[in-house]
């Protein structure tokens, strides 16, 4: 069992050690089953209680004013975030697969709600879907994150008690049983996990050790945690704990870190330096660790031996850009940045990145460093993720924005591509049921939330009305959530066999190559926003070039194919490329 620094500690003979990181207080109680206790104060701002307590036993902590909170570390909250905590004993669950891992390079990623993803929305009920997931090809699970937030619906982003699985979606171990049915199918299964900030509902940090946050740095949420500063070290260890936690006892295959760039640390080593060589060696299988990471720092990504140096591979939003620029036409916001620039359509095929440094036009920041360097397996490309169909007034997807022939073309590039495939949820059989923002505050806090979603799109032409802005949907209303779980009687049974078709030339011709890819491709221009492009693979039956030509546009395009053996085609490829056409092939020089 893991022993953390924060959070109940068993002893023995049913004594169990409270403990709570309270500096800012003088004194602390604990309030167990109803009854309260004082607790021992230390120099250090520790306060602990030996004390005999029944295996699921609820307790919480009462600060020097009276008020209630919850342990920090707790490790089940059946009565939400401002409840009392109940004490899990996580050495009672029996995994009853044992399982080693799987390398990266088989990864093939579907990434999913565990509210929306099942009728049942819970870690139970997302167990009977996974057989499917496994014969369309799926290697790998990624869950939102599921870290205790307030009220019964969130996207997870939230989460204020880090160590708790959420109980709208079941006990800790229910969560363990969804990990040990994924690797009792040959799933990898990975959790994303926030450590840049805390929800706005249920942290109650600030009250008893306010030294865990910093205005020497902010974030997008307000004052920065502080994991460099004067009394850092408990936060630290509080983070690097819960990675441990996750990767040791949840028996997770890895990690994928929510927006990186937020995480401020001017020490060194770096906390997600930290986090890596903790996450990576506190059990001997492999474990892959993704970043989402607005700067696109290719060195975080480096490879020392064919091997991550830190961290395994980053989502790759550039990707996604130029591929729904260049297919829905759009380019408001952020896609300004990728509009009328079919170069970036090429290099981030190739090497990445589309951005490696230079400034772009509509924030005016530069982004990226040169990531032609690293193999392609260090990206993970997608047409859509949570992010990019959230961050839409109504949610939509990407099957309802453009026709069946440019969405068939880009998911032929990105599900054959040597970088990392992703999907989202439904995406495998055509779904085109929304996925907007949606959470269960209440009172100003949820006022606020109603009208920040709707004030976020005045800026955009289409909502200058305030009748169009009306239009968003409520994230507050159980109706929204409801639209949102996923409604496979709508399935499409084409577009599932499509995606099983890719996915089963990946494994066959593409996976044989990735390992051996260690670097982008090169790139030729056919015109514009059609290219071809070429990796090589130095494998131990020889060198081989893996080549896709494909043409983004309603025009015919002159492309002669590069010989060796087509491995798919989309759409009209004799001889030359029509309109929305993709051609991969394998050769041997």
């Amino acid at each position: 069992m893991i022993r953390t620094q924060h959070g109940p500690l068993p002893l023995g003979d049913g004594l169990v050690r409270f403990r709570l990181w309270a500096p800012a207080q003088d004194r602390v109680g604990l309030e167990l089953d109803g009854h309260d206790h004082a607790m021992v104060a230390h120099d250090d701002g520790w306060h602990t209680l030996d004390i005999a307590a029944a295996p699921l036993a609820r307790y919480r902590f009462v600060l020097g004013d009276g008020l209630r909170v919850p342990d920090p570390a707790s490790r089940f909250q059946p009565e939400d975030v401002h409840g009392p905590s109940q004490l899990r004993d996580p050495g009672t669950w029996r995994w009853r697969n044992e399982w080693a891992g799987r390398p990266w390079g088989d990864a093939v990623i579907y990434e999913l709600h565990v509210g929306t993803f099942s009728e049942a929305g819970t870690f139970l009920g997302a167990i009977e879907h996974l057989d499917a997931l496994a014969a369309l090809g799926i290697t790998a699970v990624q869950i939102m994150p599921v870290s205790d937030f307030s009220g019964a619906r969130n996207w997870g982003y939230d989460g204020v008690l880090p160590y708790a699985p959420d109980s709208a979606y079941g006990t800790p171990d229910d969560l363990k049983a969804l990990v040990d049915a994924a690797h009792a199918r040959g799933l990898m299964i990975f959790l994303d996990v926030v450590y840049n900030h805390f929800g706005p509902d249920g942290n109650y940090l600030s009250a008893y050790a306010p030294q865990f946050f910093t205005d020497r740095h902010k974030s997008p949420w307000g004052d920065g945690i502080n994991v460099d500063g004067e009394d850092s070290g408990p936060v630290r260890a509080y983070i690097l704990d819960n990675v441990r936690m996750w990767i040791e006892e949840f028996r997770f295959d890895g990690l994928r870190f929510d927006a990186v760039h937020a995480i401020k640390d001017d020490s060194r080593p770096h906390i997600l330096t930290e986090i890596a060589r903790v996450a990576r060696g506190c059990v001997d299988r492999p474990v892959h660790l993704i970043l989402e990471n607005e700067h696109n720092d290719a060195h975080k990504l480096e490879r020392r031996d064919g091997r991550p140096i830190t961290f395994t591979a980053q989502w790759n939003d550039d990707v996604h850009h130029v591929l729904h620029v260049v297919t829905t036409g759009e380019s408001a916001g952020y896609y300004h940045d990728y509009t009328d620039r079919p170069a970036l359509l090429g290099r981030a095929i190739a090497e990445g990145f589309a951005y490696q440094g230079e400034t772009m036009p509509y924030s005016g920041l530069q982004r990226g460093e040169p990531s032609a360097y690293l193999p392609p397996e260090a990206f993970i490309a997608f047409i859509q993720n949570h992010d990019q169909i959230g961050n839409r007034a109504f949610g939509d997807r990407i099957a309802a924005l453009i026709p069946r022939e440019p969405l068939r073309a880009i998911t032929a590039i990105t599900l054959l591509l040597p970088q990392i495939p992703m999907l989202f949820m439904g995406e495998e059989w055509g779904c085109r049921q929304p996925f907007a923002f949606f959470c269960d505050f209440e009172g100003d806090l949820a006022d606020a939330v109603r009208d920040g979603r709707r004030a976020e799109f005045k800026k955009f032409p289409e909502f200058q009305d305030p009748k169009q802005r009306e239009r968003i949907p409520d994230p507050l209303a159980e109706s929204t959530f409801l639209a949102f779980r996923l409604d496979r009687a709508k399935a499409d049974p084409a577009t599932l066999q499509h995606y099983t078709d890719l996915l089963r030339v990946r494994a066959r011709c593409i996976r044989p190559l990735i390992d051996h890819i260690t670097h982008g491709g090169t790139t030729t221009a056919l015109a514009t926003n059609a290219w071809q492009v070429r990796w090589q693979a130095d494998t131990p039956a020889g060198r081989r070039v893996l080549t896709v030509q494909f043409n983004l546009s309603p025009s015919r395009v002159t492309a002669r194919p590069t010989g060796g053996r087509v491995i798919w085609t989309e759409g009209d490829t004799l001889p030359d490329l029509g309109p929305w056409a993709v051609r991969w092939s394998v050769e041997t020089p």
